[in-house]
Formats: structure tokens, C-alpha cells, sequence
């Protein structure tokens, strides 16, 4: 379908992705944002506001390609939501320890 991205399999998640994606402030606090529920992408920010919107991509490529959010359509808009079953799943208790960090 047009606009699908790709999303990895919880089997394809891998620990050091989860870290590296979670590892930059600005990630964290969008994973954050997500951790009380999903948000539309144009309601969910960074905590830099002045960051351009392509930083502001890049930043949801990484953290979907580590398979720690997904991004997927919603009518003319994108919801983004943590994939908090699959990483607790996979790696119990991390997600809690690294959101509250």
C-alpha cells in the first residue's frame, strides 16, 4: 500500500539498535512522548522546536527502523506509537529503565 513503511518483525529488533536509537536526547524524548499513548506526527515534537522538519524525520527513521516506534498511515496523516509489547517482550524491563533514565 502507497505510504506503508517499512516496520522491522519483533524478531528483528536487535538490542544495540534499541540502544543507539534511544541513545540521542531527542529521540529519547520523542519515545518518551510516545510512552503516554499515540500522537499524530505533526502533535508529536522534539524538544527543540526550532529543528528543521527533515531533522525531525530522521529522527522517526531511526527510531522506526530499530523497531522502537511505529509509523503508519492514518488517513491523510501519520500515528506514531512505542512498540512498548514488542521491546518488553524482547527485552523485559529496558524501555521502563531507559524512558525514566
Amino acid at each position: 500500500m502507497p505510504g506503508d513503511l517499512q516496520h522491522p518483525e519483533r524478531s528483528d529488533i536487535h538490542l544495540t539498535d534499541v540502544l543507539f536509537a534511544l541513545s540521542d536526547p531527542e529521540r529519547l524524548a520523542i519515545a518518551r512522548q510516545l510512552a503516554a499513548g499515540p500522537l499524530d506526527m505533526a502533535a508529536c515534537h522534539a524538544t527543540d522546536p526550532n529543528l528543521p522538519k527533515s531533522t525531525k524525520s530522521h529522527f522517526m527513521k531511526v527510531l522506526r527502523e530499530a523497531g522502537v516506534i511505529r509509523n503508519e498511515p492514518n488517513g491523510r496523516r501519520r500515528m506514531l506509537t512505542l512498540r512498548r509489547d514488542d521491546l518488553d517482550a524482547l527485552f523485559p524491563g529496558l524501555l521502563d529503565s531507559v524512558l525514566q533514565s
